[in-house]
């Protein structure tokens, strides 16, 4: 089995736990594990298989032996407990914004809903109505929910076929005459959902490859098999398409189905006025000669054009930058000195101890990381004076560390719904970094979403807006406000907005990313980690702030440690007050 399906019978047996009323311990514990499962960098059997998951974050004694069930079976014996008792339908609707575990257990135990459609069906009848704390503006929020659930159906997160398409990759990769294998279409370009994988492999042999990829573990059904294309449906459901083409045309084949679809319109348009024919094969002249195609880059140079990076190829502009010669040079993720968005275990909602998290940072060659703890507004959140004892254990922990990143004292304080902050100014001037974001009242209206931020980046003790539209891709959608006067408002006061880097956040999107740049507006890629294994999950803001066109420059965490606040307003009196 793979992580992700590890992962997702730990969150099941969550969920299922918490609709059953069962002990909220339990709950948490299960969600953790299946987090931690969920972003490890390498296959969660090999550490079964080296007895070593109990070294893992949130995985305990107990924890671990369920694991090595899952992944002997696909099962434990718990979960096949717990789904006897709760109907799989309705886990499902845990999945729409706004209906929370207790919800679904009250419109199953009292209305017999057990999934999407008896949901809908309480809706039209009225009898939803009859749940407790269930009236006429909730019911219509949920009706929107569904809708927009339903409207999302097919797209699956960039991490997650990210993981797939890597492990099919890695096995055809194995089988003879493979020359090169590569993913292409949507996931190459990063988007933040995939609807299905295009994957491409150069080989003169293809039978061998057809026969491999038709026969793969994770194949629930082949769908179409031929010489040289196949497409099979995985047991998540996922698409997945696979073309095997002559070396000498894999160029032209990976640069076609990379997309989108309005960018190989505009370069094959260019193409025509040249007198040349793109397509999958390679490039043409009007006589058919072919001319190239076995290199991506020649496809490029035969309309006169360089190379432009597949995040940028999405028909907005990108020929015309590359034919100007300004294509940005975009950020990479070795241009990341620091990550200014942490949370540990010390206090607050994170899973991994100072130690742990400079260790691990130091492996991924940070300079810098800044611990910021919840403040007091949230579950387990710090009191001021807690935070202030916090701050001085993270700058001693700093000093005793020696060899590595620098560790910095911060918060990540609440933006109230008056806009103030959840802290005393005095105590956030004395840290070294502070992020503030919303976290309550996400239905506000738009202009008072908005005048909560623009309150909060004029405090002037605020470095950043965390995770700044509140979305979670697939589970709720973003809270509306006006971008523009906040982006007006964090350039005026040399304030950042964070680009939230968990792959289900990716917040900012790539089109804030742009926006910010013509604003001049700085950006920080944060990991938002709860876990050391979140410290890795940086590459996921890279590719979106190379979708939003961002260089190094563009960018807070490119700098060192010293320069980080070189555009914050007033830095001179907050030194004053330290």
């Amino acid at each position: 089995m793979e992580n992700a399906d590890v992962a997702q019978v730990l969150y099941d047996m969550g969920a299922m736990t918490e609709v059953i009323g069962g002990n909220p311990f339990k709950v948490r514990a299960f969600r953790q594990a299946a987090e931690v499962i969920d972003t490890l960098p390498g296959p969660v059997s090999e550490l079964w298989r080296k007895d070593e998951l109990t070294g893992l974050p949130s995985v305990g004694t107990r924890i671990a032996d369920k694991i090595g069930e899952i992944l002997e079976s696909g099962t434990c014996e718990e979960y096949e407990e717990l789904a006897a008792e709760v109907p799989m339908g309705v886990l499902e609707l845990l999945r729409i914004e706004g209906v929370g575990p207790k919800t679904v257990a009250s419109v199953w135990k009292e209305l017999g809903v057990t999934d999407l459609d008896g949901l809908e069906d309480a809706i039209d009848s009225g009898r939803l109505k009859e749940v407790p704390r269930m009236g006429p503006v909730r019911v219509r929020a949920i009706r929107k929910a569904i809708g927009r659930y339903r409207a999302r159906g097919g797209r699956m997160p960039l991490h997650r076929a990210l993981y797939y398409a890597e492990g099919i990759l890695g096995r055809l990769r194995r089988v003879p005459g493979v020359i090169r294998a590569e993913a292409a279409g949507s996931l190459r370009r990063r988007r933040e959902t995939v609807g299905d994988l295009d994957l491409l492999i150069a080989s003169e042999r293809p039978g061998p490859v057809m026969r491999a990829f038709a026969s793969l573990p994770d194949v629930d059904e082949v769908i179409a098999r031929g010489d040289t294309k196949s497409s099979v449906r995985l047991e998540i459901g996922l698409h997945v398409d696979l073309r095997v083409l002559p070396p000498e045309s894999f160029g032209a084949a990976l640069h076609y189905f990379t997309g989108s679809k309005n960018h190989n319109i505009a370069i094959r348009t260019r193409a025509v006025r040249l007198g040349l024919k793109l397509s999958e094969y390679g490039v043409f002249d009007r006589e058919g000669n072919r001319l190239s195609g076995e290199r991506e880059e020649d496809v490029f140079e035969a309309v006169g054009l360089p190379w432009i990076p597949p995040e940028l190829r999405e028909g907005t502009g990108e020929l015309e930058a590359a034919e100007a010669g300004k294509l940005p040079h975009l950020v990479t993720e070795e241009d990341l000195l620091g990550d200014l968005h942490v949370h540990s275990d010390t206090s607050s909602d994170g899973r991994s101890s100072l130690q742990d998290l400079w260790r691990e940072a130091k492996g991924l060659g940070r300079q810098y990381l800044a611990i910021t703890d919840h403040s007091r507004s949230r579950p387990l959140g710090l009191e001021p004076k807690a935070l202030l004892a916090h701050a001085k254990e993270i700058r001693a922990a700093s000093k005793k560390f020696q060899g590595g990143p620098k560790l910095l004292a911060g918060v990540e304080v609440d933006i109230l719904p008056d806009g103030s902050l959840d802290l005393p100014a005095d105590v956030l001037g004395s840290l070294d970094w502070v992020v503030a974001s919303i976290h309550t009242h996400f239905d506000d209206p738009p202009d008072r979403i908005t005048a909560r931020m623009v309150k909060a980046i004029e405090s002037g003790v605020v470095d950043a807006i965390g995770h700044p539209s509140g979305r979670l891709i697939g589970k709720r959608d973003p809270y509306s406000y006006d971008l523009e006067a906040v982006l007006d408002a964090a350039r005026a006061h040399g304030v950042a907005l964070e680009l939230n880097a968990m792959p289900d956040r990716l917040d900012l999107t790539d089109g804030g990313c742009r926006l910010a740049k013509e604003a001049g507006v700085p950006v920080v890629i944060d990991s938002d980690a709860h876990v050391s294994s979140h410290l890795s999950l940086l590459r996921f803001g890279v590719w979106v702030a190379r979708r939003g066109w961002l260089e190094k420059e563009d960018i807070v965490n490119t700098r060192p440690a010293s320069r980080l606040r070189e555009t914050r307003r007033g830095e001179a009196a907050r030194e004053e007050r330290k």
